[in-house]
């Protein structure tokens, strides 16, 4: 489906100033802020309530060499929530194990078979890291157990406002759980110490989709300036296998490189391997681990092919449906998420995907602009196990015997979505092609770190005349010069059948400087097009 352009409508004459209005930034106070983030310019909310309180309780037991588990997740924010945990603690004294719950076993947060494995480890006091907030009846098995519970997390609480029962709550939905875990922490840590846990902060920031505004940014922008220096052992093995340059590391490598494998582990194995690679200080045990992640992301990636690929040829066989939902034995339920995700941008539709089980099947959701999906799946809590999301995306359990009746019903909910729905791509301005120079380049990068609410800026060009049409990766891409400028357009390969040398087209594009054999050239880097 072809996208629908939208422009904004030029106002500033020079570029910069235009991409600054564009965001709301346009005091020079402001400006100063956005160009150079500090986690000092966000002191009011770095103090999250009842960290004294929360100290306190930890103090005493460090000092009476009680045993504290921290209970994480299995995704980024949570592994990396841990590590800070763990390596924070243990530095001040703490006797301490983390503890991550097996996603198919134990499932998200705390659980009773989870809690009942943490008393048996002996532990007096579980503090939670990226989970809990919800954990109402799990709070009170807490306390039937005997331990002391402290809570630290950024999820959403209860709409009717129930909390669980804690000895104290640490929570802020301005972070991810790894920073609220810092947040903690910092202020007893040594500036060594604190400065080595803010990176693992700054990659579940981008990892978990936070806004890189505001504290966000400052965060990224920190942790980015320790990571491209760092020693640490399992992070260095991690770029050597994800083939990224330490001194070069920007926030999409957290997003593309570094997140995708912390989170396969967990997918398919259990995460506490990733904890292990963080937080172990042997060279030759980091390799190891590094190179577990990195084939247990391999393994993702095909299975993930080989699943979606089998649901294109079920969506084709069913025919033009308003959701597609497919669902098969063979899909792991740790890759679930991904196969929704990339059918609904395959499809533009929106996408579930379920993995039957014996008697309780999983399913995840993704969805496109003007459906919420977690909403439209709650209509059928009636029949489901449990239901969690937002509007994009969502997650739920449902009986295996139900999964027919949920398929029908939820093709009702959604028969009045139109057949086509557009697709918004957002454009900060249209440029003149005497504007592209690499000393733009070079000033755009002042709106790194890029991501969440702060997309890297793209912009649209008129009547560029190309040649050199050419395709890599067997078809897949397409490289072309537009007057005379590199150009790629990646997944659009089958272009080529329409292109003429010397056409004229319209582009939207970013800007890169492309160093080859020594030379740095310009080049666009092609979201889409319109002859």
């Amino acid at each position: 489906m072809s996208k629908v352009w939208k422009v904004v409508t030029r106002t500033q004459k020079d570029l910069i100033e235009q991409l600054l209005f564009n965001r709301g930034i346009i005091a020079e106070a402001e400006k100063e802020k956005f160009y150079n983030p500090q986690i000092s310019d966000y002191q009011k909310l770095v103090d999250i309530p009842n960290i004294a309180v929360a100290m306190k309780r930890i103090k005493k037991a460090i000092d009476d060499q009680e045993l504290i588990v921290v209970y994480g997740d299995y995704d980024v924010d949570g592994i990396t929530a841990s590590t800070i945990m763990y390596r924070g603690l243990t530095s001040m004294g703490a006797k301490i194990i983390p503890y991550i719950p097996h996603r198919e076993k134990e499932g998200y947060g705390m659980s009773k078979i989870g809690l009942d494995n943490v008393r048996a480890l002996g532990a007096s006091l579980v503090i939670t890291v990226d989970n809990g907030i919800v954990a109402i009846d799990q709070s009170h098995y807490v306390k039937e157990l005997g331990m002391d519970l402290i809570i630290t997390d950024h999820h959403l609480a209860h709409e009717d406002g129930r909390l669980p029962e804690a000895l104290t709550i640490v929570h802020s939905t301005e972070m991810c759980g790894a920073a609220v875990a810092w947040c903690l922490l910092h202020k007893e840590l040594s500036e060594k110490m604190g400065d080595e846990l803010l990176q693992f902060a700054a990659i579940a920031e981008v990892a978990d989709m936070i806004p890189l505004t505001g504290l966000g940014r400052a965060f990224v922008t920190e942790g980015l300036k320790i990571i491209n220096k760092t020693k640490n052992p399992g992070l260095i093995a991690l770029f050597r296998e994800a083939k990224i340059e330490q001194g070069k590391i920007t926030a999409k490598d957290f997003g593309h490189a570094i997140g995708p494998r912390l989170n396969a582990i967990g997918r398919l194995e259990h995460a506490i391997d990733a904890v292990r690679l963080l937080c172990t200080e042997n060279e030759k045990r980091a390799r190891d681990l590094a190179r577990l992640l990195q084939e247990t992301n391999d393994k993702r990636k095909d299975f993930t092919t080989i699943a979606v690929d089998e649901a294109l040829v079920s969506i084709k066989k069913s025919g033009n449906k308003k959701i597609h939902i497919v669902h098969s034995e063979t899909f792991l339920p740790g890759v679930i998420g991904l196969i929704a995700a990339r059918i609904c941008q395959e499809t533009s539709k929106p996408a579930i995907a379920i993995s039957i089980g014996e008697k309780i099947s999983k399913g995840s959701a993704r969805s496109i602009d003007g459906v919420n999906i977690a909403e439209t799946i709650r209509a059928c809590s009636d029949i489901l196990v449990d239901v969690g999301g937002h509007k994009g995306a969502a997650g739920f359990s449902i009986l295996k015997e139900n999964i027919p009746q949920f398929i029908e019903r939820m093709d009702q909910l959604l028969i009045d979505l139109p057949e086509d729905v557009e697709q918004i791509l957002e454009i900060d301005a249209e440029v003149e092609k005497k504007e592209l120079k690499k000393s733009l380049v070079r000033q755009l990068q002042k709106f790194e770190p890029c991501g969440h609410q702060n997309p890297q800026p793209i912009f649209v060009g008129r009547s560029f005349q190309i040649s050199d049409i050419r395709t890599l990766s067997e078809g897949k891409h397409l490289k072309f010069k537009a007057d005379g400028i590199d150009a790629i357009a990646f997944g659009k390969g089958d272009m080529i059948t329409v292109l003429e040398q010397g056409m004229l087209i319209d582009l939207v594009f970013y800007l890169e400087i492309n160093i080859f054999r020594g030379q740095e050239n310009l080049q666009l880097m092609v979201k889409d097009l319109q002859v």
